[in-house]
């Protein structure tokens, strides 16, 4: 008789089997679903043999002027002397504008950094200085864009006769110039949260022309070619809100409302323009290419894409938003994407922006599963914003235990479950030898699971018991596996060695121990309806897939994997020594044994009557 080491190497019943190969299917079909939405969602960067990309007219604060020459009907000219900055800056961000063109060429958030230590500037300097900064006017005439982007404004403030180098928050910042028969007014209010808000128009011969204030060329926090593919449009009209891929991108198209909000993003921040009349607004799509070994994000020296001596060309979007009347009035959020900031932003319309936080294929789930992370979170840290520090990390390692307790019942019944199907299993091997396992299109087949129907229901067996605990805990990892890298709260949260719970394990210590705790899961969970050969297959390639699934990916997600392994260890080795326990290992053991001795299918040794007669 064979040594009997592991109760999981038991024998098989078919009808357990096809519970096992339907779990299958579906954890496949969750998969291949989630990589088909995550490729219509981020399309591939381009390739590093592209040639140069040709690039718009610079619109850069150091630029000489271009004004254009005064018609017969000129308006008094109005042009700065010299150029000038101004900072504006209340508790969450500076913003550095420049009177060369009325516009922005640094946006920092104050409690956020990027990845050398600094605080994070969201202007890209590399881009804006190719393709236009931030809040410059973008019109339909390349060269009356120009000359707005270039000219030098004047600034002025309520009641002042200079104005200061610092304004702080609540503040008004105003710039003018005309010059030939174009004059231009462009009006920013600051107030204590994350909006500005924007008054702006362009004249022409007195007579208002489209001019929409514009975020042109990208983000500051791209850091990897994956954010800069990851950068998306965002629109929403009447409350429903549209995430427009890079991929689906037309540059310079032009979309017409209404639109309650519409802007760029990326994984962790956005800037989004909120008009004040949305049936009067206009969008442009703007997409433009930049090689990334030539140009640098703020605050750093260069990219941070090893690029050696290649040309790499990857993109970066941008928005132009503005009424169709030539005068545009909107509110524009530079910043996180915070679910409770954005929850207390709204347009017009009274729609708020926490759309912009797309929790992906699985999104109501993952945004419920954050809120309870975030929760346990507020629990154990009620004072602290959780960068920096371990705190984050507890709530994964607190909020995945509570999860599994949660589960403990579905796992107990699905036990039972299973049991009671290895009860009845020499029955219905029975019954398959008496109509001598038909072909599917055969009449008798029919008959045949029509009779394995009534025993099961006779018996209180459900072909998918033992199954439910997986299928739910299925959807929970695939939710967590999209939420890890959506939400800014866990951007650069710390945890012993990890740097960021949003980045994956930069020492690969997570992936490994993953790989050895879920195969010590799979070994001390009983599976006596499983096919020995299936079992053996499983217990190898489910620890490597894991492993593999997490070794490049957020290392917050490999300790929600890894601890939920843990207690499901440990649950498992309690559950082991109880009567069901006991009575599956029993089970498994006398069906080994009767693998093993070539027994029949229908023969019912004495051992399982008698386990039988137990219940």
């Amino acid at each position: 008789m064979p040594e009997i080491r592991n109760p999981n190497q038991g024998g098989g019943g078919s009808q357990d089997n096809r519970s096992f190969l339907i779990m299958m299917i579906v954890m496949l079909g969750i998969i291949f679903g989630l990589q088909y939405w995550r490729a219509q969602h981020n399309p591939p960067t381009a390739s590093p043999d592209q040639p140069g990309a040709v690039t718009a007219p610079a619109a850069t604060p150091s630029a000489a002027p271009a004004i254009a020459a005064p018609s017969p009907a000129a308006t008094p000219s109005i042009v700065a002397a010299a150029q000038t900055s101004t900072v504006v800056e209340n508790e969450l961000y500076r913003i550095t504008f420049s009177n060369r063109g009325g516009q922005v060429t640094s946006w920092i958030l104050k409690k956020y950094k990027d990845t050398t230590g600094h605080p994070l500037d969201l202007v890209h300097a590399g881009a804006a200085a190719l393709y236009g900064y931030p809040l410059s006017l973008y019109t339909y005439d390349d060269t009356l864009t120009q000359q707005l982007s270039s000219a030098l404004y004047v600034p002025s403030t309520p009641g002042a006769s200079s104005v200061p180098a610092t304004l702080e928050a609540p503040a008004t910042l105003s710039f003018k110039y005309a010059a030939g028969n174009i004059s231009v007014t462009k009006t920013f209010t600051f107030g204590s949260d994350y909006i500005v808000h924007a008054d702006t128009e362009v004249l022409r011969d007195g007579a208002p022309i489209r001019a929409l204030l514009a975020w042109p060329a990208g983000l500051g926090d791209t850091e990897t070619a994956l954010s800069y593919a990851d950068a998306q449009v965002d629109t929403a009209s009447n409350g429903k809100i549209d995430h427009i891929a890079i991929k689906k991108v037309s540059g310079g198209a032009t979309l017409n409302g209404p639109f309650d909000f519409a802007g760029i993003s990326d994984h962790y921040f956005a800037a989004v323009f909120l008009p004040e009349h949305p049936d009067e607004t206009s969008i442009v799509t703007l997409e433009h290419k930049i090689d990334v070994s030539k140009v640098k994000r703020s605050n750093v020296t260069g990219d941070t894409i090893s690029t050696g001596n290649k040309t790499v060309l990857l993109p970066v979007l941008g928005t132009a938003v503005g009424s169709l009347s030539g005068h545009s009035q909107e509110r524009v959020f530079v910043g996180p994407k915070d679910i409770t900031v954005l929850k207390s932003i709204h347009s017009a319309d009274g729609n708020s922006l926490e759309p912009l936080l797309d929790f992906g294929f699985f999104g109501p789930i993952g945004k419920y599963l954050f809120l309870g992370l975030r929760a346990v979170h507020s629990w154990i840290a009620p004072h602290d914003n959780g960068v920096h520090n371990y705190s984050w990390g507890w709530a994964i390692v607190i909020f995945t235990v509570m999860i599994n307790l949660i589960l403990l019942p579905l796992r107990v019944q699905g036990m039972k479950s299973a049991v009671k199907m290895q009860r009845i299993q020499p029955q219905i091997d029975a019954i398959k030898l008496k109509y001598k396992n038909p072909k599917a299109t055969d009449p008798k087949a029919g008959e045949m699971n029509a009779e394995i129907m009534a025993l099961q229901k006779a018996n209180g067996v459900s072909m998918l018991g033992g199954c439910i605990p997986s299928l739910i805990q299925l959807p929970l990892l695939f939710a967590f596996f999209t939420m890890m890298t959506k939400v800014v709260e866990l951007r650069q949260a710390h945890f012993f060695w990890l740097p960021d719970l949003s980045a994956a394990d930069p020492y690969h210590i997570l992936p490994i121990v993953m790989v050895a705790t879920s195969f010590l899961a799979q070994f001390y969970t009983p599976s006596p309806g499983v096919d020995p050969q299936q079992q053996k297959m499983m217990a190898f390639m489910m620890p490597a897939f894991s492993g593999y699934l997490t070794w490049n990916y957020a290392s917050g997600l490999a300790l929600y994997w890894n601890i939920g392994n843990l207690v499901m260890i440990a649950q498992q080795l309690v559950m082991n020594k109880t009567s069901l326990g006991r009575e599956m290992k029993e089970i498994a053991a006398q069906r080994a044994r009767r693998k093993a001795n070539g027994a029949k299918p229908g023969h019912r040794p004495a051992a399982v009557k008698t386990i039988q007669g137990r219940k």
